[in-house]
């Protein structure tokens, strides 16, 4: 398994803010590091995925937990 340099938990926050603060929390990442982002927000399956597209990051990992959406994202540039 893969071990995330951080973990973003934005459970309880709705659309975009996951991804808003997702953007920001990469942003400090180096390039291979790991972000792991938990959500509730159900929104958030596709918008995470799709900013991964968008921006070029690699998504590991997309699964659901205990109720919460969980995503493994690694920094590519």
């Amino acid at each position: 398994m893969v071990e995330p340099k951080e973990v973003l938990d934005t459970s309880g926050l709705n659309c975009p803010m996951p991804v808003l603060k997702a953007k920001k929390a990469i942003k400090s990442l180096n390039v291979g590091d790991v972000l792991k982002i938990i959500a509730t927000d159900p929104g958030s399956k596709k918008d995470i995925p799709a900013w991964t597209r968008v921006t070029g990051q690699e998504l590991l990992e997309e699964k659901e937990e205990d109720g919460k959406f969980v995503f493994l994202v690694k920094k590519a540039k």
